[in-house]
């Protein structure tokens, strides 16, 4: 039996078989979820700050300031981190 390269893996799950849509689409999925994630956060964090501090913070800053550069970032790392996965498993061609 010849050693294989192993897929990569993600908490257990395999990513390897994913074609190039899909990896393009999961990539954008993570970068909404993040986004909606950390907005839905920082609106929270921000209301307990404005309550609690007695300050007037505008609730539109959460979506300028946390939510759009996290969502950004975690799509730009999905689009690296899946087309790579996908470059490497055409390269080789193991599938």
């Amino acid at each position: 039996m010849s050693a294989s390269a192993s897929p990569a893996k993600l908490l257990g799950l395999p990513l390897g078989d994913f074609g190039f849509f899909s990896s393009i689409l999961l990539a954008l999925a993570s970068g909404f979820l993040t986004f909606f994630a950390s907005c839905f956060l920082a609106i929270v964090a921000l209301l307990f700050w404005n309550t609690f501090s007695h300050h007037a913070v505008n609730f539109a800053d959460t979506y300028l300031y946390v939510a759009f550069p996290l969502g950004v970032a975690v799509t730009a790392v999905g689009l690296v981190f899946f087309t790579g996965v996908w470059l490497r498993r055409k390269l080789t061609g193991a599938h």
